[in-house]
């Protein structure tokens, strides 16, 4: 695996635009990576990329792109990047280094949704059914807390970040809104390849719109 770390020019017309629509820049991430030439593969999860968005008034806008293939970030437009320069490392020595009972600080952004409609229909054929966000902030927590047991670890903080609980990622590009949830605080790993599973897959849906990468650093 890895991850690469890229620090967005905000006077770029190409990043204001990814900025304003996450499709644009799904396709932009995209471009590093290579073709797969198959309508029916899906390149993002052939190569396993997520990614995250965060913003701080000291260092702007970052742009963190995890993937199983290293990327070929030279296809980015020009000035795309500050100082044209994105920093790529290999991580799968320290995911593979992980152990049960290691307790680590985390931050993910993730689409925090329930199905709804699912029920079969009169000729017993189940329904795919729609999502619905999870709005109040004790629903969230509860959605994380089954995201930790299903993933090999479980939480001993968190705090749902940001001024609020929720904030909207917006395509335009295929007239599609999502509800993302930040949350940060501090894991114990319970098994660690099922959570290394989730370190490489992501958590929860919606990850080519820039949710479901997991974040970890030592405490």
């Amino acid at each position: 695996m890895y991850l690469s770390l890229i620090h967005l020019n905000p006077a770029s017309a190409e990043v204001q635009r990814d900025l304003r629509d996450a499709h644009q820049l799904h396709c932009t991430i995209m471009k590093a990576f290579p073709d797969v030439g198959n309508a029916g593969t899906k390149a993002r999860t052939q190569f396993a990329v997520l990614h995250r968005l965060e913003f701080n008034h000291k260092n702007g806008w970052k742009l963190y792109v995890q993937s199983g293939v290293k990327p070929e970030w030279d296809v980015l437009p020009k000035g795309y990047a500050k100082e044209n320069i994105a920093k790529t490392k290999f991580i799968d020595t320290a995911y593979n280094s992980l152990q049960p009972g290691q307790r680590l600080r985390f931050c993910l952004r993730a689409n925090v949704t329930k199905k709804i409609d699912t029920k079969s229909d009169p000729g017993g054929k189940k329904r795919n059914g729609r999502r619905v966000p999870l709005r109040q902030i004790d629903e969230q927590i509860e959605w994380l807390l089954r995201k930790a047991g299903d993933h090999g670890f479980e939480l001993q903080q968190v705090i749902v970040a940001g001024t609020g609980s929720a904030e909207l990622v917006k395509s335009y590009s295929t007239n599609r809104t999502f509800q993302g949830v930040l949350y940060e605080g501090i894991l114990k790993v319970k098994d660690s390849q099922q959570f290394v599973g989730a370190l490489s897959t992501g958590i929860g849906p919606g990850k080519a719109y820039g949710f479901g990468l997991l974040s970890i650093a030592p405490c």
